[in-house]
């Protein structure tokens, strides 16, 4: 909003956003704060005021931070707004955020920002709801300091009782949310009259505490960005750029450091290679003047000594302190869709540089921001926070928000909008990275010289897995070989892998316990990759009866991987009964046998599902074809 004078740059910077209920009075406090710190432009006072003029309108101090014409039309303001100012010590990026419930988002993206805030009430509405839904917001966006403006006191006679009474509630609140007391502060004012702003007022003699202005001098600067300095290094790919010999990896690094000469290793992949350089712009002419080491929060580009497939998204991080490989995860969201989350609805989600397609597989329960209760709920409604597991389609490179802030939150976006964001819980939630790296060191990945496009422009269709899943006797061996040779007659190239043929060969040692049924859909799943890099489409026929195991393969095909339940339920498919395999599993001649003795775990959102039970076997096979001509159209 004003330019800052060049010695304001030696000044440590704090970013403090303004919250609280529509109307508590945070524009109001903030034009006061710049008014009095001199950091408006010259002439924005008297111009505000001579609009006010001739609008007909009294002056506010809130409409100095009016930006945006709208805002005045409405009263409430619509965008996080920052300003800057400064004091003998600090510099300030004051954030206003809007109040309103509608306007949520705009709330939490200028909170998300911010080392501190001020949380306003006022003295006569008091604590309330949505009071209580931004305490609540900063708390999950890890705010320690708050600093508590009762507002409006000239509106309650200047009170000491009712200060203390509303002290008494905001603390109290605030502890329940987990705020430290001692990183809690409370100051009555009357920003109008300003009351308590840069110096302790007249109207309130009873408060003996510092000023707001004090209150934020003595705030830390850049906590937040010292504890991502001292956490493990998270460099994030943004950009792989080739401009002559070099492979350069552009990105930011969010937390850590790196340095030349040291290992590192991308996620997803597992990728490793030492840093060889570090390259900034403009090149330094000596090289004696290139970086060697660079820290939390710059830009950099670097290169490895040795040639690897990393892409955009990728995280970077030291060996030893990988991030989680993990294809699902609890999230604590705020939803902002004007449509409401329900299961099985599918989101873009935005991690770090990456972007991951996600099913929002359950909705554990919605919060109430007020008494912090849970409860069930079929969906999350506009502005709800809840907690919902998402699972990918590929694996994810992520962190847990308590363990790493910076990489641990994330976007969701549907039709090109975002509609909620969220903090990443993976308590319950196994990293599937360190399960799956090669027990051999000393090998690496040979790169084919023929990609999968090229492939699939010769064989004039794209590549892929079919997976179909279903119990003994739903039809899946009867429907893959059929969609086989409809598709071999079209001419793709197509091969199925099914259950019985591998336990011939390739899982020969395999039995059926939990343990061999894991090994045997990974085995599977593996081979399927292979096929579908090759170029053919997959057709695989498993009963694959653990969701987590066929969520494996998802995780590592990634977009390869196509779900299709082939669903009949028990009677029906205990009635065909093929092979007789479910009359011996009732005489127990079977043990451990899906859908009598042991489990079968549907899928909760595939991409087709083929009702066996009430189709046609034509039926069925036609709907498959059609799914596939058009999955796989090159």
């Amino acid at each position: 909003m004003t330019a800052v004078p060049a010695t304001a740059t030696r000044k440590p910077v704090v970013k403090i956003v303004f919250a609280g209920h529509v109307d508590h009075g945070k524009s109001t406090l903030l034009g006061r704060l710049l008014t009095d710190l001199g950091a408006l432009p010259e002439g924005k006072l008297e111009s505000v005021a001579e609009s006010c003029k001739r609008r007909g309108v009294v002056f506010e101090w809130a409409f100095l931070l009016d930006a945006l014409r709208a805002e005045r039309d409405q009263g409430i303001t619509i965008d996080s707004t920052q300003v800057q100012a400064e004091t003998e010590t600090r510099r300030f990026v004051f954030i206003d955020a809007p109040g309103h419930h509608e306007f949520i988002k705009n709330m939490v993206t200028g909170a998300a920002q911010a080392d501190a805030a001020v949380l306003l009430v006022d003295a006569k509405d008091g604590l309330q709801a949505e009071t209580q839904r931004h305490a609540f917001l900063l708390g999950i966006l890890g705010i320690r300091d708050v600093i508590v403006a009762v507002t409006k006191m000239d509106l309650v006679g200047y009170d000491q009782a009712r200060f203390d009474d509303l002290a008494g509630q905001v603390t109290a609140h605030l502890a329940s949310l987990g705020f430290d007391a001692d990183h809690v502060k409370v100051i009555p004012v009357a920003a109008r009259d300003g009351e308590n702003i840069l110096t302790r007022g007249t109207a309130m003699p009873w408060y003996s505490g510092p000023a707001l202005i004090q209150r934020l001098d003595a705030l830390t600067p850049g906590t937040a960005a010292a504890d991502a300095a001292a956490a493990p290094l998270r460099f994030i790919v943004q950009g792989v750029y080739k401009f002559d010999e070099r492979r350069i990896l552009a990105g930011r690094i969010l937390s850590g450091s790196l340095a030349v000469g040291d290992d590192i290793q991308f996620s997803p992949g597992n990728r490793r290679g030492r840093i060889k350089s570090i390259e900034t712009w403009p090149t330094p002419a000596d090289p004696a003047d290139r970086p060697t080491r660079a820290g939390t929060g710059q830009s950099v580009g670097i290169t490895l000594d040795q040639q690897a497939f990393i892409e955009r998204g990728a995280v970077g991080a030291h060996p030893a302190t990988p991030p989680h490989l993990i294809n699902a995860l609890r999230g604590r969201i705020v939803w902002f869709g004007a449509e409401p989350l329900t299961p099985g609805g599918r989101y873009k989600m935005k991690l770090n540089a990456a972007e991951h397609l996600c099913i929002a597989e359950t909705i554990e329960h919605v919060l109430d921001t007020g008494d912090l209760s849970t409860s069930a709920s079929a969906m999350v409604s506009r502005n709800q926070i809840a907690d919902v597991v998402f699972r990918a389609r590929g694996l994810m490179a992520a962190d847990a928000h308590g363990e790493a802030p910076q990489t641990g939150r994330f976007v969701l976006v549907a039709d090109h909008r975002i509609v909620g964001c969220g903090l990443i819980d993976l308590e319950g939630f196994a990293a599937e990275g360190h399960e799956r790296s090669p027990k051999s060191e000393n090998i690496l990945r040979v790169e084919h010289r023929i990609d999968m496009p090229e492939r699939w422009a010769a064989n004039g269709h794209k590549s892929g897995i079919l997976w179909f899943t279903g119990l003994s006797g739903s039809g899946k061996s009867t429907l893959a070989v059929r969609l086989e040779e409809a598709l071999f007659r079209r001419g793709k190239q197509v091969f199925v892998l099914d259950g019985d043929n591998v336990r011939h060969g390739l899982c020969a040692d395999l039995g059926f316990s939990p343990d061999d049924r894991q090994e045997n859909i990974r085995r599977v799943g593996e081979l399927a990759q292979i096929l579908a890099h090759a170029g053919f489409i997959v057709v695989t026929a498993f009963i694959s009866p653990y969701r987590a195991d066929r969520d494996g393969v998802r995780a590592r095909a990634g977009d390869l991987f196509h779900e299709i339940h082939v669903a009949a339920n028990l009677d029906v498919c205990e009635r065909r009964d093929p092979k007789g395999l479910y009359k011996k599993a009732r005489t127990g001649e079977i043990p451990e046998f899906t859908g009598i003795s042991a489990p079968y775990e549907a899928p909760h959102a595939p991409e087709l599902v083929i009702d066996t039970a009430n189709l046609e076997v034509d039926a069925c096979v036609e709907r498959l074809v059609e799914y596939a001509l058009a999955a796989f159209e090159a």
